[in-house]
Formats: structure tokens, C-alpha cells, sequence
């Protein structure tokens, strides 16, 4: 393994040494950190020009105390060496414009994203030749959470008739005894445990899920109506299809949605005509922001690892060391 992707606390479990010394011996004497070109700048950017490929992926991670850094990768790395493009402070795009030559950003081809309006707008006037798409598996949650917001009102509103029975009970001196349903559950149980199985297609549901939905969505058939919404929209996504019949698919969704009185789908409506360019340019080639979800789910356990970021230039050296 890497000397760099090794904790010190690791070390000192292992051989007994003293972490805090060692540490400060590996960043002022082992390491090249003192000598590393890159050193002064590191807090506002870091830049790795041969990195750079056709099919990028931009996200942001906060480091410290909040602090935002976007991230740019390299999609062909795979997340291994070569993978940073560039580390910027901040979601600002004069920021990748200034550092990074504008013949290298011209010849990037795809740019993936989530739906953050700030990622759009670095994307477009960065590289204003790629294709701007947006993360499907972002675009998905977006009706799964409506979904759990329904279950979640329920679930509240019987908790608060709950509470109403038993005070009654009380009152009349009776004992409160909660309706139990063919499965075992409780009302206030079933909507509790249905959470995991909503955001679940039918076929990969166990046994008991599948008695657990059929009495949900029986006894609340709005939730059913949420739910199938967002299979029918995961359906979309899942048939091969050219851009612009995607789209077709998308757009009779949203207008499917509209119909009903789900405000949070009108919501979500909203989303797909405001972002209709980045989300229809996923039928192209099929890319999402996975890459850069999963890098920065290294960077969050990278940190979380050495139990925190006291020093960001240090950080980001040993970071780059691996992934750059």
C-alpha cells in the first residue's frame, strides 16, 4: 500500500510508535511536502494539466469547517492514479478558467454533474464545447424523497391519532391496546418500516416486504400513486433510447405529474424543463456522476481516516499523491 494512505494511528497500533512524532517526521523529513511545486497555491488550486481527458466529472466536497473545494476528475482513471484534473477552493468558475488553459478545457467532449445550479454554471463556462449531463441517480432521488415525504406525513398523523387513543384510553381509566395488522405491524410500525422497501423496485422486494406493501399501499393508496411515479420514471431511464425520444418520455412523465395534485411532483416537473438540457443529453451516452460520487466518497474516508483535516496543504498533498 501507498505509504500515504496510511494513518499514523495505524502505526502506532502496529509498532508502537509515537503518532504525533512520526507524523511530523514523515511531513518535514520523509515526505516531499516541503519540496512539493505546488505547495503555495495548494490552498486555492491545484492543477494537473495531464490529466485532463474527453469525459470529465465535476462535483464539490467540503474539507474543513464547511469549506467547499470543487473537484474535477478525469472519468478514464477510474479513480485510481490520474484521476485529478484540478482541486479549486470555492465554486467559482473564473477560478478553472484562470489555471486551466483554454485549448485543454475546449477538447473535453462530456461534462457529468449533479443538479447543482452552481456545478452548471462552472460546467458551461468552462468547457463551453462539452455536453453538460446530469446524474441520473439525481435526478431519480428526486421523486423517491417525494415518496418518503408522503409515508413520512402519514406516519406523523398516526403517531398524533396514536397519542390522542391513548390519552383517551387514560382518561377513561381503559387500556390502550393499538390495532395490530395481518403482518404483525402496528400502523405506526408499518409506515416506519416500509421506508427501505419504497425506494425499492417490486422484483428485489424479500417476502415480508412484499406483505408489508401489499397492506400499505392498500390502506394508503396515495403513496402507491407517488411510488409508481417514480418507477415509471426509472423505467424511462432504464430503456435505450436516442436523446431527443428520451426526452419525448421525460416530458410526457412531467406532464403526467402535473395532472395530479402532488405538489412535490409539480416540483420535480419544474426541475426537469428547467435542467431539460443536461438531463435529456444522458440518453447520448448513457453517463452519469457516479465517478465523482464515488471519488469523493474516497476523499470523505481518506479524511475521516486521519480523523479530520488540521492541515488542508497537507491533506491535499497526500490526496494528490495517490489520486493525481
Amino acid at each position: 500500500m501507498d505509504s500515504n494512505a496510511i494513518s499514523t494511528e495505524s502505526l502506532k497500533i502496529f509498532f508502537g510508535i509515537n503518532a504525533s512524532t512520526f507524523q511530523q517526521q514523515y511531513k518535514h523529513k520523509l515526505s516531499n511536502f516541503n519540496t512539493w511545486d505546488q505547495k503555495d497555491q495548494a490552498e486555492d488550486y491545484l492543477i494537473f494539466p495531464n490529466n485532463m481527458g474527453a469525459f470529465l466529472s465535476i462535483d464539490e466536497t467540503a474539507l474543513s469547517n464547511g469549506e467547499l473545494y470543487t473537484f474535477l476528475t478525469n472519468k478514464a482513471a477510474c479513480g485510481k492514479k490520474g484521476t485529478i484534473v484540478g482541486i479549486f477552493k470555492g465554486v467559482k468558475s473564473s477560478m478553472i478558467k484562470e489555471h486551466i488553459d483554454k485549448k485543454l478545457r475546449e477538447q473535453v467532449d462530456e461534462i457529468t454533474l449533479d443538479l447543482s445550479s452552481t456545478m452548471n454554471v462552472i460546467a458551461k463556462k468552462c468547457f463551453k464545447n462539452a455536453d453538460r449531463v446530469a446524474d441520473r441517480f439525481h435526478v431519480q432521488r428526486l421523486p423517491y424523497d417525494a415518496v418518503q415525504q408522503e409515508r413520512i406525513e402519514y406516519r406523523w398523523e398516526a403517531i398524533d391519532q396514536d397519542n390522542k387513543a391513548i390519552k383517551e384510553a387514560r382518561k377513561n381509566d381503559e387500556k390502550y391496546t393499538p390495532e395490530i395488522l395481518a403482518n404483525g405491524d402496528t400502523i405506526k410500525q408499518l409506515l416506519a418500516r416500509s421506508r427501505h422497501l419504497l425506494f425499492k423496485s417490486p422484483e428485489k422486494w424479500t417476502v415480508s416486504q412484499k406483505e408489508r406493501d401489499q397492506i400499505l399501499f392498500e390502506r394508503y393508496p396515495r403513496i402507491k400513486e407517488a411510488y409508481d411515479f417514480a418507477q415509471e420514471l426509472k423505467v424511462i431511464y432504464n430503456h435505450k433510447c436516442i436523446k431527443q425520444v428520451g426526452w419525448l418520455k421525460l416530458a410526457h412523465w412531467a406532464e403526467k405529474v402535473r395532472q395530479s395534485d402532488f405538489k412535490t411532483f409539480n416540483t420535480i416537473a419544474d426541475t426537469l424543463y428547467n435542467y431539460y438540457d443536461n438531463i435529456s443529453n444522458f440518453f447520448n451516452n448513457r453517463s452519469s456522476n457516479a465517478a465523482a460520487e464515488s471519488f469523493n466518497a474516497k476523499v470523505k474516508d481518506f479524511r475521516r481516516q486521519f480523523r479530520g483535516v488540521v492541515d488542508i496543504k497537507f491533506f491535499l498533498f497526500r490526496l494528490t499523491n495517490i489520486y493525481a
